[in-house]
């Protein structure tokens, strides 16, 4: 190739940031086309939202890590102007500012496995569930024991990974468990990337009904 001005990754960089690859596919596939209001549950930094503050969507961001939750502040004043600040805030995720219901759709990615134990887990699914509209989408991406379970043991605790790492685990039975309880229907079967037996990521993406 021989061209001169940025790169194509210096372009995609530039219009979509560090984007979780599997939330980019939900992008792709429609999922958010009508689905304007965006939570994203343990924002940090906002890597997943450069698309969706450039795109118009209404962000907003939460985060235990104020220093984290200005640097997001700062890139929805250039992205996004007309967006209030207080959309971005520090804060628990179980314990959110926002009413039930006023999300069209939850992102929570690499996040969930940061939970302290059983009960932290379900306090958190249940108060993203809270803030979701009906027709709403839950999108996670989560540390699991999924193709390891011989390396880590069972799930539905904190476990030593093998790759240094300690994480709250689950695995397919605790996440069709949960979706059940929660009323939720299946859009993609769950999915799992087994990193060299050193970790797994799972993908979950469920839907509110109506």
């Amino acid at each position: 190739m021989n061209r001169s001005g940025p790169t194509p990754s210096a372009e995609l960089l530039a219009q979509f940031g560090e984007i979780d690859i599997y939330l980019f596919d939900q992008l792709l596939r429609g999922r958010f086309d009508r689905r304007s209001r965006v939570l994203d549950a343990g924002c940090g930094e906002g890597r997943n939202l450069v698309f969706l503050l450039r795109f118009g969507f209404t962000c907003f961001g939460v985060d235990r890590d104020p220093a984290a939750v200005r640097v997001v502040r700062s890139l929805a004043r250039d992205l996004a102007p007309a967006l209030p600040a207080e959309n971005f805030q520090a804060g628990e995720l179980d314990r959110l500012p926002w009413d039930a219901g006023s999300m069209d759709a939850v992102i929570c990615s690499a996040v969930l496995h940061f939970a302290a134990d059983h009960e932290h887990f379900g306090r958190i699914v249940q108060e993203l569930w809270r803030v979701l509209a009906p027709g709403g989408l839950f999108f996670a991406r989560l540390a699991s024991n999924i193709g390891i379970e011989d390396r880590v043991g069972p799930a539905g605790r904190r476990v030593h990974l093998p790759d240094g790492s300690d994480r709250f685990v689950v695995d397919e039975r605790m996440l069709v468990e949960w979706a059940e309880r929660l009323g939720a229907r299946a859009l993609d079967p769950l999915k799992t990337t087994n990193v060299q037996q050193q970790r797994c990521m799972t993908t979950w993406s469920i839907e509110k009904a109506f």
